[in-house]
């Protein structure tokens, strides 16, 4: 709709601001457009009888009106702030629409499990409240255009996602997302049922794909944000002179990442856990960079990346992970991290957050996550313990 208005405007109608910027980008064109229709509006023409004067009126008007829209649109898409006017509903955006914004936040579920669980919903929902201003886009391998809908009735946390203005749900479609990127081909020729890592295997390939084509930050759907991350360019260093690939941020078509794909496919071992992930970061990190060991709270720097110290997202190791677990005496305050990864690919005996427990992870979801925390864990249990006495 909005290409027809543009393609028959009349020629006539010159640009008028070619010296007009937005965010240090020309637009010109919009702006100049803009411009021309407020100082010109809709030509007049002298027509015999009141009535049909009135009638071509009301018509340039609602024309008028719609022309303008139609211009606030496209400023909002290109606005860094896009989500202050979001004119077209957001089940109407594509994912590329979407990803084309920029700075998006990118989670995958690479499962085809439809309802997120309540980790996933925390990690979503706070990384929404600190990233306001950006795309929030959560791709799930099991949905698909049809059944958005039906989901967004049926289950809570999907319901509870999609009603936050600046998140996005979107199916994870893999040949779409590997197409012009050198993970096609490994793509059309590997058989994900002979694979046993393949959950881990197919995520660790498409947020490479995704990050590469469009930009932004990848987190682990275990990642809960605690404050905006300043860094365009970084990985985030699990330990000294180690990498880890569950949350990193680059801007489009960085050499980086283009390399870490071509070696994906080259040094391709399915048999090895972490192979194409975080020990493919940290080789390919290793291959430009003379790495050393964290001394303090100080990140490395090296080229164009930042190394981002352990405690920016990981001040509890891996081997303590059941400490976000625990009641502690003193909580910590968490003052040198950006996020918090809660290692729930540890969790085998799947600990869960209990409300009223008093858990680490507990007040964790209630500082960031609220409406998660209120909405899947405390309803949640109210509703059970409704049921357990009208069983009775």
């Amino acid at each position: 709709m909005l290409q027809t208005v543009w393609v028959s405007l009349p020629r006539s109608w010159a640009l008028r601001a070619p010296d007009c910027h937005h965010d240090g980008k020309q637009t010109s064109w919009i702006c100049g457009f803009f411009r021309t229709i407020i100082r010109h509006p809709c030509p007049r023409h002298d027509f015999k009888g009141l009535g049909k004067a009135r009638m071509l009126k009301k018509i340039q008007i609602c024309l008028c009106f719609f022309f303008v829209s139609g211009i606030l649109y496209e400023i909002s898409l290109l606005s860094s702030c896009c989500f202050s006017y979001m004119p077209m509903p957001k089940h109407f955006l594509t994912p590329e629409q979407v990803l084309n914004l920029g700075k998006s936040i990118i989670f995958l579920e690479t499962t085809d499990r439809l309802e997120p669980p309540p980790l996933v919903s925390c990690s979503v929902e706070s990384a929404a409240r600190i990233y306001q201003d950006r795309p929030i886009i959560l791709f799930m391998k099991g949905l698909t255009n049809d059944t958005a809908l039906v989901l967004n009735s049926s289950y809570a946390a999907f319901s509870l996602l999609s009603s936050m203005k600046n998140v996005f749900i979107f199916p994870l479609q893999m040949e779409t997302v590997f197409q012009e990127t050198p993970l096609l081909q490994w793509y059309n020729q590997v058989i994900p049922e002979q694979e046993k890592n393949w959950v881990h295997i197919s995520s660790d390939a498409s947020r490479l794909a995704l990050i590469w084509k469009y930009g932004g930050i990848y987190m682990d759907t275990d990642v809960i944000s605690i404050r905006p991350i300043p860094e365009e360019s970084f990985l985030a260093a699990q330990k000294s002179r180690f990498s880890s690939n569950g949350i990193f941020g680059f801007p489009a078509y960085h050499k980086f990442i283009w390399d870490c794909m071509e070696n994906f496919v080259l040094k391709y071992n399915g048999n090895i856990w972490g192979n194409q992930g975080p020990f493919l970061m940290t080789r390919m990190l290793k291959a430009i960079c003379n790495l050393t060991d964290f001394k303090g709270t100080e990140d490395h720097r090296c080229q164009n990346i930042s190394f981002l110290n352990p405690q920016r997202f990981y001040p509890i190791p891996y081997p303590a992970w059941g400490r976000y677990y625990k009641v502690w005496d003193k909580s910590p305050n968490f003052n040198h991290s950006y996020a918090l990864h809660l290692w729930n690919f540890m969790n085998h005996n799947r600990k869960t957050v209990v409300a009223g427990s008093n858990t680490l992870a507990e007040n964790l979801y209630k500082a960031y996550c609220p409406t998660t925390y209120e909405d899947l864990i405390q309803n949640a249990e109210l509703r059970d313990f409704t049921h357990s006495e009208d069983a009775v």
